[in-house]
């Protein structure tokens, strides 16, 4: 097995047909190659999830594991890097419900308050730029990281799950087993607290 280092970043792209074709014929420089291909963008994955770059590598050790175990099983419907991208993330949320639960951290005081007449208490300023520009500078990204790691867990996740990896509302609420409409609230609330943590660096 091929120790998962943050050092396997930066690989160049690979013509992942003949890869899995190598894998499943238990060629070992094919499993070498998947590791140092793909260990770093995995790692950026479980870092956003686990915070602890311990668990984060432990998370991605997993998934490769898992991915090993289970390659006779792979169809090849999507691409390999897809493949394990949903494998790190589920080894993510099986790590996070098997930590010990702290009590969550309340949000109530990032989120907007509304005068008796239903209008909010302080109106936010427009944003310069809009929503699909944000992310579009390094330092633009790194605040918002910033700011989703400062969210409680069952926030961070949904957000992270729904706006970073992009899964959809059902696949949210299979991955957390929780139903739609906690999904859809939670992700609500943390938006609004976002928006409150981001206001000084986008108004």
């Amino acid at each position: 097995m091929v120790q998962v280092t943050a050092e396997s970043a930066g690989a160049p792209e690979i013509d992942e047909a003949a890869l899995l074709a190598r894998l499943r014929e238990g060629d070992d420089k094919a499993y070498e190659t998947l590791v140092r291909a793909y260990t770093g963008r995995l790692l950026a994955v479980a870092r956003r999830f686990l915070g602890s770059e311990e668990d984060a590598q432990d998370a991605v050790q997993d998934a490769f594991l898992s991915a090993f175990r289970a390659i006779d099983r792979f169809q090849g419907g999507s691409r390999v890097s897809t493949w394990l991208h949903r494998i790190v993330v589920n080894a993510c949320l099986m790590r996070l419900r098997t930590r010990r639960r702290k009590p969550e951290q309340s949000i109530e005081e990032l989120l907007p308050r509304f005068l008796e007449d239903g209008h909010v208490e302080v109106p936010t300023a427009p944003w310069k730029a809009g929503a699909d520009h944000l992310l579009e500078t390094r330092e633009n990204r790194d605040q918002v990281r910033e700011a989703i790691g400062q969210l409680p867990e069952n926030y961070r996740t949904v957000v992270l799950l729904r706006d970073i990896e992009e899964f959809d509302t059902d696949q949210t609420a299979e991955a957390l087993g929780i139903s739609r409409a906690a999904v859809k609230t939670r992700l609500h609330r943390a938006r609004q607290a976002l928006r409150t943590l981001l206001a000084s660096h986008f108004e």
